[in-house]
């Protein structure tokens, strides 16, 4: 079982909202920074949001900007990424990803040493 497991994922309609979470198995959030990603068919995996440990403000891409709300609750040990107005281009599988280190805006997959293995959003009418 992956270490990282999405959920909320699902079919919307545009203009809708989804509240995405990402829970970890075996390992404590509080001390990993958490990243969002998606990837859409036939595109390269983008960055999103990343929340560090520390509790400082979440990081967005642009692509995040505007849209996306990242939280965490570390009691429960699980990060959230709502979605607002979604649209068709957002259509895409969504990833969450662990480093021991901090958010860091180059968004390289490589920095990250755990993934899970994502959720499909799908935005049409």
């Amino acid at each position: 079982q992956s270490q990282l497991v999405e959920s909320g994922g699902g079919l919307v309609q545009p203009g809708g909202s989804l509240t995405l979470a990402c829970r970890a198995n075996e390992f404590t959030l509080d001390y990993y920074a958490i990243a969002w990603f998606r990837q859409a068919p036939g595109k390269e995996r983008e960055g999103l949001a990343c929340g560090d440990s520390n509790g400082r403000r979440p990081y967005y891409a642009d692509s995040g900007k505007g849209r996306f709300t990242f939280t965490r609750d570390n009691d429960k040990n699980t990060v959230y990424l709502q979605i607002h107005s979604l649209k068709p281009e957002d259509t895409a599988t969504y990833f969450c990803a662990a480093t021991g280190h901090f958010c860091e805006s180059t968004w390289s997959r490589k920095y990250y040493d755990y993934w899970g293995q994502g959720t499909q959003v799908t935005v049409s009418s």
